[in-house]
């Protein structure tokens, strides 16, 4: 018995279980602010500034009651998936075809295009906001959802060619050839060759663009107004002169977290049969 606990303490990697500690740690970092404005929801004012942390208290679904039956909940709610879904199959359906010329079409400085189509995604969105305003209010965008959509389409569109084509790079060009010695046109082998084969790459897009497009706050306070605010705009009109409604912004920020968790999780789910779709044991 004595043995066996020594060669079960013998064989302990330090490194793996400093590895475990690691990942137990950047969990907890992550999921503490999720907890917090969950916890934070459940208070009433007095609780959330009575000073410390208190895991013990009474809660309450008047934040949420707040919040669900306030006037223009449910059109911002609208808005904000309207938003969020159109910009995404836009987005996507853009970026596929840009990202399949960008590997297939023979071009001077195409490679460079590819690569370069990136470096406009790391321009901060607020240095946008002023430009945008302009821009969309000599074209009369101003104050509509299909400004708003147009606008994230422009900003999630390059990091989408970007992921895209690293995709569409690995699908075998024979693929492609013996379609079309099959008769297969251009448009048929594009549909039903290489929309298949990059179903991973088009999930993780998907979670990138309907995450900005969802959680985006300032190109949408500036460009929207009462009837096409969408819910992180609403989320402001619980600062006030009096003061910050921390419980109901809490509440409802719990509430906009919930589609994207939906629908990371079902995008999610593509990856992973994408991923395991070719592990087939030779």
């Amino acid at each position: 018995m004595t043995s066996s606990v020594s060669r079960a303490h013998a064989s302990i990697d330090p490194m793996r279980v400093l590895h475990y500690a690691a990942l137990v740690v950047l969990a907890v970092f992550c999921v503490a602010p999720i907890v917090v404005m969950f916890s934070t929801s459940l208070k009433v004012q007095t609780q959330i500034f009575s000073g410390g942390i208190h895991l013990l208290f009474a809660p309450t679904l008047d934040n949420y009651r707040d919040v669900l039956g306030a006037s223009g909940f449910d059109r911002y709610l609208v808005n904000s998936l309207v938003v969020g879904i159109a910009s995404t199959l836009l987005t996507l359906a853009l970026g596929c075809m840009a990202a399949y010329g960008l590997v297939r079409l023979r071009f001077r400085g195409r490679r460079a295009v590819a690569y370069t189509t990136l470096l406009l995604r790391t321009v901060p969105l607020a240095v946008l906001a002023v430009p945008a305003f302009m821009i969309w209010d000599h074209f009369g965008l101003i104050n509509s959802l299909s400004g708003l959509i147009l606008l994230y389409v422009a900003v999630n569109l390059p990091f989408t060619i970007w992921l895209l084509y690293g995709f569409i790079q690995q699908v075998p060009i024979e693929l492609e050839e013996a379609a079309a010695i099959d008769g297969c046109g251009s448009v048929r082998i594009f549909w039903k060759i290489v929309l298949p084969l990059i179903k991973p790459g088009l999930a993780a897009a998907a979670i990138f663009t309907f995450r900005i497009a969802w959680n985006e706050f300032i190109l949408a306070l500036v460009l929207t107004d009462r009837a096409t605010r969408t819910l992180p705009v609403a989320a402001s009109l619980y600062v006030t002169d009096i003061g910050v409604d921390w419980g109901k912004i809490m509440a409802l920020g719990s509430l906009i977290a919930i589609p994207p968790l939906i629908f990371t999780f079902i995008a999610a789910r593509q990856i992973i049969t994408g991923l395991t779709a070719g592990a087939v044991k030779g």
